[in-house]
């Protein structure tokens, strides 16, 4: 069974930085897709940032420039970089995989991913 675990979250202020971690187990396939989702009190859930199998990457707009994905050398680990953060960026981030994915795009979707973290809180303060 697949499980996701994120670290890192924390409170930090408008204009830091802060990374975030995933780490996965229980992978079956090389081929597995993996994303960073948020959600603020009383929105829905969001896509920030995506990899798929093939290391194409895919950004949310309000984070294009801001925010970095990239995996571990054995892409069971997912990190979210997050520069220059603001108010707008505080939220609970979720940790996502399309395991496996094959060669699935599953990009922003919520939907397309079928296992989750349990969420890590960042908070920015001004």
């Amino acid at each position: 069974q697949v499980q996701l675990v994120e670290s890192g979250g924390g409170s930090v202020q408008s204009g830091g930085s802060l990374t975030l971690s995933c780490a996965a187990s229980g992978y079956t396939s090389a081929r597995n897709c993996m994303g960073w989702f948020r959600q603020a009190p009383g929105k829905e859930r969001e896509g920030v940032a995506a990899i798929d199998a093939n290391g194409v990457i895919d950004y949310a707009d309000s984070v294009k420039g801001r925010f970095i994905i990239s995996q571990g050398h054995a892409k069971s680990t997912a990190y979210l970089q997050m520069n220059s953060v603001t108010a707008e960026d505080t939220a609970m981030y979720y940790c996502a995989a399309l395991a496996p994915c094959g060669y699935s795009r599953p990009k922003l979707d919520r939907y397309m991913y079928n296992h989750w973290g349990q969420g890590t809180q960042v908070t920015v303060s001004s």
